[in-house]
């Protein structure tokens, strides 16, 4: 295995934990962490550092792990929403880093502002099919409020933080905004 690929998988892993854990930090208060949303930051991170597919699994497996170890998010429906939505965030943050050619920070905000909009399409969507398995059905009013008007909060976190974190891996030659690379093999 390549070491570039081995780097990948290792901070895929470590992303993958983040994404388990941080939800901690908003404590057992569910209205904190629908607002401040932080399963999304890692799975986006995941996206731009390691590659859409990185991104994309990490994102897919992280509510589902997360309930079955925690029981947080409940399985169904909230889980399998959230499963398709972080894996929505993932892939287009990832893909769209990597098919820009620019090489400075507009690429990560313009990466990040896609993978938003796209991730919260992709929750649309899969809400509208889910719910209309379940008795509560679909409330578009409902996920307005869910996806845009409640995240204010964690959607200002991320185009902060997401952005700045970048930044400094950058700074510090752990990733290259370069196409050809995300991770430099000489750490």
């Amino acid at each position: 295995m390549k070491k570039k690929s081995l780097l990948r998988l290792v901070f895929s892993a470590m992303f993958l934990c983040m994404a388990l854990l941080l939800p901690f930090l908003t404590g057992q208060i569910p209205q904190i962490g629908k607002m401040l949303l932080p399963m999304h930051i890692p799975v986006i991170l995941c996206g731009m550092i390691c590659g859409w597919q990185y991104g994309l699994a990490v994102g897919f497996i992280a509510p589902l792990l997360r309930g079955v170890l925690f029981a947080n998010p409940v399985f169904f429906p909230t889980g399998i929403i959230m499963a398709f939505e972080l894996a929505a965030y993932g892939f287009f943050a990832g893909f769209i880093f990597y098919i820009l050619k620019s090489e400075n920070i507009g690429k990560v905000y313009i990466s990040l502002i896609i993978s938003m909009m796209a991730g919260r399409v992709v929750k649309c969507i899969v809400q509208f099919l889910v719910l209309g398995f379940t008795d509560e059905g679909f409330v578009f009013a409902a996920f307005i409020a869910g996806a845009f008007t409640n995240a204010i909060p964690g959607i200002i976190l991320q185009i902060v933080f997401i952005p700045l974190i970048m930044l400094a891996l950058q700074k510090l030659h752990f990733i290259s905004f370069k196409k050809e690379g995300y991770i430099n093999e000489q750490i």
